[in-house]
């Protein structure tokens, strides 16, 4: 019967511990990995400031936008009063859900829009822009003529 159990073999308490401590760790940096992942990814904001407007002429305004965010910003459209409003870049590419204006952080630039309909009046309008996350930001103008 000794015989028997001489010749089962087995871990040491020693190995046995430093193979628990080695998982442990090993899991231990596979957590902190993946919720740093998603930390980071749930830190990337998105914020677009209208900073100034220019009535460009009886129709068309030039709004100034500025990304200051911490991700990047598309912009895919327009809207005054909240009709759809056409718009382009100021080099005159037409912005839509397909071609739509990037900002990175920090950017700058500029949005014509168009009345959708008649020319402007005195009064206030609300201008808004559309980005590709389905934010909508949004300036309060008064036509000075």
């Amino acid at each position: 019967m000794k015989k028997l159990f001489r010749s089962k073999k087995a871990l040491s308490p020693v190995v046995a511990a430093i193979i628990l401590i080695a998982v442990t760790v090993a899991v231990s940096i596979a957590v902190a990995a993946w919720m740093g992942a998603l930390t980071f990814t749930f830190m990337k904001t998105e914020e677009l400031k209208i900073t100034g407007y220019t009535w460009t002429n009886a129709t068309h305004i030039t709004l100034s936008v500025v990304n200051t965010g911490s991700s990047k910003v598309t912009i895919v459209g327009a809207q005054v009063d909240d009709e759809t409003a056409s718009c382009w870049r100021a080099d005159g590419t037409p912005i839509s859900t397909t071609s739509g204006y990037e900002l990175d952080k920090g950017q700058s630039g500029s949005v014509i829009i168009k009345k959708p309909s008649g020319t402007w009046a005195s009064t206030k309008y609300n201008f808004a822009l559309l980005t590709s996350s389905g934010n909508k930001y949004t300036y309060q103008v008064s036509y000075p003529g």
